[in-house]
């Protein structure tokens, strides 16, 4: 496969617009208003759904399941893993987000039987990516990744590999493998780790993409446009305070233009 050109991606990106799909997130506590305006900015629909109660129902007619460890809880736990067996079923995406993984054993574990579930795309910071995959020594610290995203690669090649899924390693710059293919996205702002649920809203944003495009072009297209829109709302900012506001203003307003100024995908 050549790799996406950012026409590909802003025709995915139109694409998300024109169909608005409805994207099943249980997510954090932390991240829910954030993703769901990301969300709404970038032209899907959201649906913050948590409850066993309802994660059957809402099968039926979502089409693509986000799971976010963020702030677990037993029942959380239960949840994603109905929800997953749910989608999984029914031959709809599903995206992990592995938060914190390595940090305690009740994360570790959840993580672990989510990602023998079966998700359709993994996505975290580099430190999550190398204590998910097992191959590296290092530990996550919790939400803030300790390693550059390049030095989780083949922490991220093993893990598509062992796993099936695609693999977004997201960080100063972003990468996407299948376990065969692999490319780097390039953009987004320095200003982007200091603001709080920033990566989890990506991985909402995954899950609206893979939901109208294959698993490895819809992840490298979703990680392009949030690029893209985070360089553009970091110029208009100050600091972090303001940044998930003009995120979202960038993503509702963002046209092929932006995306060539302010994004760059090439094979590696």
């Amino acid at each position: 496969m050549t790799t996406l050109t950012l026409a590909d991606v802003h025709a995915l990106h139109e694409k998300v617009r024109t169909e608005r799909p409805l994207v099943h997130n249980i997510t954090n506590f932390v991240a829910m208003t954030i993703a769901a305006n990301v969300l709404l900015a970038a032209g899907a629909s959201p649906a913050m759904v948590h409850s066993m109660d309802e994660v059957e129902d809402f099968g039926r007619i979502a089409r693509a399941l986000t799971l976010n460890i963020g702030t677990l809880s037993s029942d959380w736990i239960a949840g994603m893993k109905l929800a997953a067996a749910v989608y999984k079923a029914a031959g709809k995406p599903i995206v992990f987000d592995p938060v914190a993984v390595g940090a305690t054993r009740l994360r570790n574990t959840a993580a672990a039987d989510l990602v023998a579930m079966g998700p359709t795309v993994i996505r975290g910071n580099a430190s999550e990516i190398m204590a998910l995959s097992g191959v590296a020594g290092l530990a996550s610290k919790g939400v803030d990744s300790s390693a550059s995203s390049n030095a989780a690669l083949d922490s991220a090649v093993a893990l598509a590999k062992s796993s099936g899924a695609v693999v977004a390693v997201t960080g100063e710059v972003d990468y996407v493998t299948d376990g065969t293919r692999t490319v780097a996205i390039e953009g987004g702002h320095e200003l982007m780790p200091l603001s709080t649920a920033l990566g989890c809203s990506l991985t909402g944003l995954v899950g609206a993409f893979v939901a109208v495009a294959p698993a490895f072009e819809g992840t490298v297209a979703a990680l392009a446009v949030y690029a893209a829109a985070g360089a553009i709302a970091g110029k208009r900012v100050k600091g972090p305070g303001f940044l998930p506001q003009e995120l979202c203003d960038a993503l509702y307003a963002l046209d092929l233009e932006g995306l060539k100024t302010n994004a760059a995908i090439r094979s590696i």
